[in-house]
This record gives structure tokens, sequence and C-alpha cells, in this order.
């Protein structure tokens, strides 16, 4: 019998991966699932020669963190069923990295990612972060893009 006790969400507060959400909270409730949400902030790299003055960037990354942080509990409580288990994370570097890592360190058994972004020649050089998760996960994968078949986001029905 297939058992996914952890389930890994990428969120990047788009409105396709806060879509998915919705169908990854009917996937938790009948596999009964421990739901870990990731946002992977990445990180802005600044040209030495800006002159714009220092930049406290430990405090800006911890704004940033602390404000992804209250989000990701935000749309859990709004999407989630109260009895599944949430846990968030917020991490800093390259999205499909941070996420492959706590795939590993987790042991999750499962990542549901939404697919969007990038298209045309953005696409052939960066490809996206659903293509390098899908390749490179330790676990298997569920890939969503709207619409879901069955699922009427708008409504909230199947």
């Amino acid at each position: 019998m297939l058992t996914f006790k952890k389930i890994l969400v990428p969120i990047d507060f788009s409105e396709y991966s806060l879509q998915a959400l919705k169908y990854v909270a009917d996937f938790a409730k009948v596999f009964n699932s421990e739901v870990l949400l990731i946002y992977v902030v990445e990180p802005i790299i600044y040209p030495p020669d800006l002159s714009i003055g220092q930049i406290a960037l430990p405090t800006l990354s911890y704004q940033v963190d602390e404000k992804a942080k209250e989000e990701l509990n935000r749309v859990a409580k709004e999407e989630l069923d109260s009895e599944t288990t949430v846990h968030t994370i917020v991490k800093l570097g390259k999205p499909y990295l941070e996420i492959l890592e706590v795939a590993k360190a987790e042991d999750v058994d499962l990542i549901i990612i939404s697919t969007h972004g990038h298209t045309g020649v953005e696409q052939i050089l960066f490809g996206s972060t659903a293509d390098k998760v899908v390749r490179k996960a330790p676990c298997p994968v569920l890939t969503l893009r709207e619409p879901i078949k069955g699922f009427d986001f708008k409504s909230g029905n199947k």
C-alpha cells in the first residue's frame, strides 16, 4: 500500500503554487501526511561598483525569513486542514538545490510541486525549478500544472 508520511511542497507565493496547495490539502488528508512547506529565498548579488553604500544583509535576510515564515504559516492555516501537521521551512539559496537538500535531510516520501515560470529562450537557458527537482529528487515527484484535471480552483470543488 502506498504511504506518503511526509510531503514536501515548495511554495513561491505565485498563484500557481498557492492553487496547488489546495490539491495538497486533499492529498494530505487522504494519506494522513505531514506537510512540509518550503520557501527558498534566492540571494541577490549586487555588483561591487554600485556605490549605494552599505547594506545590512544579515538584517535584510532575517526580515525576509521572518516575513516568509509568517506568510507560509498564513497560507497553511487557510488551505490545510487544522488536523494536518504542517512544518514551514525558509531557506536561502538556489531553489532546486535547497528543495533537494530538504527532501533528503527530512526523508521525504513525495514532493508536490507546481510547474510554471520560464518559457522560450529563458526555459532553454535556465530550465525550471520543477524540471531540476524531477530529474534529481530522491523520491517521487508529483508535478501540477493549471488547470489540474478534476479540480476547479475557483470554486474549490472537484
